[in-house]
């Protein structure tokens, strides 16, 4: 992560500017396309800063990584092959592929399967990006996208603004202690789920 270090300063700092929430929803709509800091980064040190402006900040948040989830999704489907060479260079090449098989393989049997998939997305440090080009490539049905990405990206940012409006200066330094393991955590949690549903898929 220290390649990421200039960047998560940058956005730290972007949280004491004085049009943080703008630039909180441009942070969330490019982290859902190619940005590489999570908009948690922004929005923990502005909810803290104005408790009562937190669930706001979540919403401008969650709106911002839906246009985002969007533009993801539309450039996965129509100009995939076009920014191939983008995603090579990127190195999401293996995720994005993989995320692809996967995807296909619950659309095929249940698009109710692949709609918990990206729920659950949503709490994982695994980037939002890779599940929102992945959907698009795979052409997972809009309606189902978009609730997906409400219900996991609005739950976590959502979360989040409740923990630093209630725990404060504490809620926050648990938040930096645990994100990272509970994230991995969830992440194997999510690839045991998939792996069910897919060995459900086969031989259920």
């Amino acid at each position: 992560m220290q390649v990421f270090a200039p960047l998560y300063a940058r956005t730290i700092a972007w949280s004491r500017h004085r049009h943080a929430p703008r630039l909180l929803f441009g942070l969330s709509l490019i982290e859902a396309i190619f940005f590489p800091v999570p908009p948690e980064v922004m929005l923990a040190p502005m909810s803290l800063a104005h408790p009562r402006r937190a669930f706001s900040f979540a919403a401008t948040s969650l709106a911002g990584s839906l246009l985002g989830a969007l533009a993801g999704y539309g450039l996965g489907h129509f100009a995939y092959h076009a920014v191939q060479p983008l995603i090579d260079a990127m190195g999401w090449r293996a995720a994005v592929d993989g995320q692809v098989a996967q995807l296909r393989e619950l659309v095929a049997h249940s698009p109710r399967r692949a709609f918990w998939l990206l729920v659950l997305a949503g709490f994982t440090p695994i980037p939002l990006k890779i599940f929102t080009w992945a959907s698009g490539i795979v052409g997972v049905p809009l309606l189902p996208f978009i609730a997906a990405m409400v219900v996991g990206r609005g739950k976590r940012v959502f979360l989040v603004a409740l923990a630093l409006r209630l725990g404060g200066v504490r809620a926050e330094a648990a938040l930096r202690r645990w994100i990272e393991p509970v994230g991995w955590i969830a992440s194997v949690l999510l690839l045991a789920v998939v792996g069910y549903l897919v060995w459900r898929a086969e031989y259920g």
